[in-house]
Order: structure tokens, then C-alpha cells, then sequence
């Protein structure tokens, strides 16, 4: 299975794009979840206004945010953020009518210094930290696989320690395979579920990664999911609610796997229109 990661996928807007209101809903949302979207597809937007994006996304609908470490995202348009102190980063996200629990990681900047990123979390008010990948070889043997999980086991017993929930996402390592085995399958064997949760990328179901499977074979096991709708007739993302899959049964499965957040994650215009259809859905 060839390598992937969601930074090949996801396209962005361009920076000028802007976010359309929509109308709040009286509906309850999937689960009673806020619809929440992860800041990656819009860090252009935050590099240039950081206050002013987050006012944008709220008015889009959604009602908390995943950010991305300004320590380890700092070259991809986090860099910005360090002028703040985690409390004030966490007004600026209340202020304008958000919240945000979780947050995504470098593994280098965890293997550098986690005491200082958890210092930085609890001051944001994050509970959930989370890597992309764990970043082993393109082509990993048994031994990388064991090795990368005995270290992020190590890093997720500290966080434990702390009071914050560890987690890992599935992308370029985890979507490799070792014998006809997906690492990320052999990944839920080795890593501790006392330290250790999961965050599961829906629009791998391209690779044949489906979430509702997984969250059904591995109850208890993960905290979040990115979301997308991805369109099997024209093999692309797509607005939820405009594509292939069935959400409903998506989010039935998310209750057996534990999940207590989803963030949708694609460019601009998909995450608008995902808004109303996530706003309806009665599961």
C-alpha cells in the first residue's frame, strides 16, 4: 500500500477564500458532539489574522477547533501563535465562541521537550495531544514497528501521568504494511490502551480503511476522527453529506470506539458546505 498523509489530500483554499455564515440550527448535532474542524486547511488564513479566522469558523458553524502546535506546525503557519501565552491563546479562542480540547504535535518536539508541550497544553486547557504518524521507515519491518510503538508508549505514560490523553493519528508509517499486515492494525496490539488512544483519518476509505470497522473491531480505543466525505464514484473528498458514505452508521460506530470529539479537515469550501448536512444528522 503506498505511503500517504493528509497534507497530500487536502487542498487548500487560496488565502483570500472566505467562509460564508450559515444559520444555526435548532437541530441537535451528531451524538450531541460540536461540530468541530481541524485549523490545518486554514492556517494560511491563521498566519495573516488569527482572531479574525477563528471569528470566521464560528460564524461557518462550527463550534470548537483541533489546533496545531506552534512549536511543531511553526514553518506551516502556526509559527505565529507563539506571541501567545497558552491563556491567552485560550481567551482568543473563547472570545470568539469557540472551545478547543486537542491539538496536533511534531513527534520531534515531544521527543525534545514533552514536559514544556504538556506545560503549554494544560495552559491552552487541552486534555487530548496528538501526532500525525510516528514516522518509521517507508518500508518498516516487524522491529521498526515494535520500536516506534515501545517509544510512543513511553511518551504516552508521561502524558497519562499529566492528566492528558495521547493520541495517534493514521498516516504515512501507520498505512504501510509488514508481511500483508497494516502497521496500523499491528499498532493496536502494541500500544498500551491505558496511555495510548486513536484519531482515525475517515477519508482513508480510499485505501480501504473504514471507519465505521474500525471503531466497531476496536471498542474503547480512539478519542477522535478527522472527517471527510470522499465520493467513491468520483474517487475524490467531498462535502459530508454529498458523498459516498454512510455517516449515520459512522457515527453509530464512533460510540462503540469511544470517540469524544471529530473535527472536519478539508479545503475551505467542502468544510462549509459539510456544515448544514453535520448540523441535521440524527444519530
Amino acid at each position: 500500500m503506498p505511503s500517504i498523509s493528509r497534507r497530500t489530500f487536502l487542498q487548500t483554499a487560496a488565502a483570500s477564500a472566505a467562509i460564508l455564515p450559515f444559520a444555526r440550527s435548532a437541530n441537535a448535532d451528531p451524538l450531541g458532539l460540536p461540530i468541530g474542524c481541524q485549523t490545518w486547511p486554514v492556517r494560511q488564513l491563521i498566519a495573516k489574522d488569527f482572531p479574525g479566522t477563528l471569528k470566521q469558523l464560528s460564524a461557518a458553524g462550527f463550534k470548537s477547533i483541533e489546533l496545531c502546535s506552534p512549536v511543531g506546525y511553526a514553518t506551516m503557519g502556526f509559527g505565529g501563535l507563539q506571541k501567545y501565552s497558552g491563556a491567552d491563546l485560550r481567551k482568543v479562542i473563547n472570545d470568539a465562541g469557540l472551545t478547543t480540547v486537542s491539538s496536533h504535535f511534531s513527534l520531534d518536539e515531544l521527543r525534545k521537550d514533552q514536559p514544556a508541550r504538556i506545560a503549554w497544553a494544560k495552559e491552552v486547557g487541552l486534555t487530548q495531544m496528538l501526532v500525525a504518524s510516528l514516522g518509521g521507515p517507508k518500508n518498516p519491518t516487524a522491529d521498526d514497528v515494535k520500536r516506534a510503538a515501545d517509544e510512543y508508549n513511553k511518551i504516552g505514560e508521561r502524558a497519562h501521568a499529566a492528566g492528558i490523553t495521547q493520541g495517534l493519528h493514521n498516516e504515512d508509517f501507520e498505512c504501510s504494511t509488514v508481511d500483508g499486515k497494516r502497521v496500523y492494525d499491528m499498532l493496536f496490539e502494541l500500544l498500551d490502551p491505558s496511555y495510548v488512544k486513536f484519531q482515525f483519518q475517515v477519508s482513508n476509505i480510499q485505501y480501504g480503511f473504514d471507519a465505521a470497522d474500525y471503531f466497531t473491531r476496536y471498542p474503547g480505543r480512539f478519542i477522535s476522527m478527522h472527517a471527510q466525505g470522499w465520493s467513491a464514484t468520483q474517487k475524490k473528498i467531498v462535502p459530508i453529506g454529498q458523498d459516498s458514505l454512510d455517516w449515520k452508521r459512522i457515527f453509530t460506530a464512533a460510540k462503540t470506539a469511544g470517540i469524544q470529539n471529530y473535527f472536519v479537515e478539508m479545503d475551505l469550501p467542502l468544510m462549509q458546505a459539510s456544515v448544514p448536512y453535520l448540523k441535521q444528522l440524527q444519530v
